[in-house]
């Protein structure tokens, strides 16, 4: 999930925010300032509903920042790298590169989240019983309260036993102790997090059609992501397994035909595009990569303005490449490839173009790596 504009630094990583937030936030203070604050609490002004709506959605959006953040700091202390964290629509997702080396790291950063979740919870509990014992059970008291039973909520959610959710993490980490089988552990916590969205949309559906209001939309909604994210993560484990093992430099085409940023479109088109039959090709300056410019890229370009249009105005920009090396694990980079559109990296040693790595190349390396892991299977 992409970050439309950062927030800065915590913890050393840097913190985003997806346009998405901004529906899930706009329902969450209009939920609590128009509907449950009023039932609750009547004869408050408008302006107090609002207030306390957009406070508490504000200090609920902290909290998931906050649990985000402890997978993050766990993550590092179990010697992971974490590329960001991005709040979106459903909540928040630390960006880890690599694997957990075993299944207790994997148990600490998937259990530290809803173990914050959960202190928040009774964090603002406790808050919440000692403005009761004071005798300000208004507004405040509400919104505090508010905050004590979503955190819980929050905590409890995660750890269902279905992935991509917290506690598939520890079902894998539960599986993969039992079996030693880490890929094996992963199908498992997938098809946990399939089922469980099953469960979700039938559940939604039939609130929704029982009248209950469109809440039983929301949990469909979130059902439906359920089965697209844990099929995507089964998809992945099954790729890790076939790389396993499988460097950088095993599969990248070597000393890639390059080109000028200063080429012009139509040089590209009539000189290079037919002659050499690359869909992609690097762009670079005294043997250092400084951009990629591919066929989709060029389509764009209409014909009329191809003689005035260089490659660098179209190519995947300096500071978008996807940069790996040599030695580097080919399953530490697939996370990485959807940070430029193009779905490419670019090797490099000592900061000179080596080698490309394009999804045919990829594809390549798993169709061998999983005849290969069927011929030991099959022995």
């Amino acid at each position: 999930m992409r970050a439309s504009f950062r927030l800065g630094r915590i913890a050393g990583v840097p913190v985003g925010v997806n346009w998405s937030v901004l529906v899930i936030f706009a329902l969450i203070a209009w939920g609590l300032a128009a509907n449950q604050f009023p039932r609750s609490y009547p004869d408050r002004s408008p302006v107090a509903y609002t207030l306390a709506g957009l406070a508490a959605a504000v200090v609920f959006f902290v909290g998931l920042l906050a649990h985000e953040v402890s997978h993050a700091v766990m993550a590092k202390r179990n010697g992971l790298t974490v590329d960001g964290i991005t709040l979106w629509l459903f909540g928040g997702v630390a960006e880890l590169r690599g694997e957990p080396r075993d299944p207790g790291a994997e148990l600490r950063i998937a259990g530290v989240g809803p173990l914050v979740s959960l202190v928040l919870g009774a964090f603002f509990g406790a808050i919440a019983a000692l403005l009761a014992l004071a005798g300000q059970d208004g507004l405040l008291f509400g919104a505090v309260a508010w905050l004590a039973g979503i955190n819980v909520l929050l905590a409890i959610f995660n750890v269902l036993p279905a992935a991509p959710l917290d506690g598939g993490r520890l079902l894998r980490a539960a599986v993969w102790k039992a079996t030693g089988d880490r890929t094996r552990a992963s199908v498992v916590a997938a098809r946990a997090g399939w089922v469980l969205g099953v469960l979700l949309i039938g559940l939604g559906l039939w609130q929704f059609l029982s009248g209950v209001g469109f809440g039983g939309l929301w949990l469909a909604l979130i059902g439906w992501f359920l089965i697209g994210a844990a099929g995507q993560e089964e998809r992945q484990a099954r790729t890790g397994s076939a790389l396993r093992g499988v460097r950088v430099g095993d599969v990248m085409t070597p000393q890639p035909q390059t080109a000028s940023a200063e080429m012009t479109v139509a040089d590209f088109v009539d000189h290079y595009l037919f002659a050499y039959r690359h869909s992609a090709l690097p762009l670079t300056e005294e043997g250092r990569p400084t951009g990629l410019v591919t066929v989709d890229r060029v389509r764009g370009v209409p014909a009329e303005r191809r003689a005035s249009t260089t490659l660098a105005e179209v190519a995947c920009r300096a500071d978008q490449l996807v940069l790996a090396q040599p030695g580097e694990q080919l399953n530490d980079l697939l996370p990485r490839l959807s940070e430029c559109a193009d779905g490419r990296a670019l090797v490099v040693t000592d900061g000179q173009l080596v080698g490309i790595v394009s999804p045919s190349d990829i594809s390549r390396a798993v169709q061998r790596g999983t005849l290969a892991t069927a011929g030991q299977r099959g022995k």
